[in-house]
């Protein structure tokens, strides 16, 4: 068994891609781990507010300094970390808003990056990232295509998410990506492609 988070930031609910591709994925895993645990946190819903100068301090201050405010700031931070390190698998649901991840995902991610806890910058200033042993799932919904010349300049996506990721120490990344889901004549054949790639995957 294994113990799954899914991270969705759609706006969209049960009609998202980025949901569907997430929800086929975990479908592999738990057909491959009978009696896996999946934890949801939908960013859609319950937003991860974005961080404030009050917020971004609170987390790199000592303990014994922060307020109360603070100390729930932090609190809150920790219990996103938690989430992270207690799973096994993360499933991460991408939509792709105006040529960027959602600014709710990015607020999570935000929460995530905490020194001390998620990293460490040695003596030499070379980053550490602490959080290890965790298998990552992207899964991207884009409504256009950008895989040629001059779309493929904007889609940044993948390169921040994986740089981010592996910043804190998770680096084992596989992507799984629909595009042209906005389009009518190519919707359908893009997004059954990829649903079979994640299907034809090994867990």
């Amino acid at each position: 068994m294994a113990k799954i988070l899914n991270i969705q930031s759609s706006i969209n609910g049960a009609q998202s891609v980025s949901n569907q591709l997430s929800a086929e994925i975990i479908a592999q895993i738990t057909a491959s781990h009978p009696g896996s645990e999946l934890i949801i946190r939908d960013l859609g819903k319950e937003p991860v507010p974005h961080l404030d100068a009050a917020d971004f301090t609170a987390m790199r201050i000592p303990e014994e300094q922060r307020n109360q405010v603070q100390a729930t700031a932090v609190a809150y931070a920790d219990m996103l970390i938690a989430e992270v390190l207690d799973a096994d698998i993360i499933v991460i649901g991408v939509p792709f808003y105006n040529f960027h991840i959602p600014s709710v995902l990015k607020s999570w991610l935000d929460h995530l990056a905490v020194p001390g806890k998620t990293f460490n910058y040695s003596a030499a200033g070379v980053p550490e990232g602490l959080i290890s042993g965790k298998k990552v799932y992207l899964a991207i919904a884009q409504g256009g295509v950008y895989r040629e010349e001059p779309m493929k300049t904007i889609d940044n996506i993948e390169p921040f998410l994986r740089g981010f990721l592996g910043f804190i120490g998770m680096h084992d990344v596989t992507v799984f990506r629909a595009d042209g889901v906005s389009i009518p004549a190519l919707r359908d054949q893009h997004l059954a492609s990829t649903l079979g790639m994640i299907a034809q995957h090994a867990y």
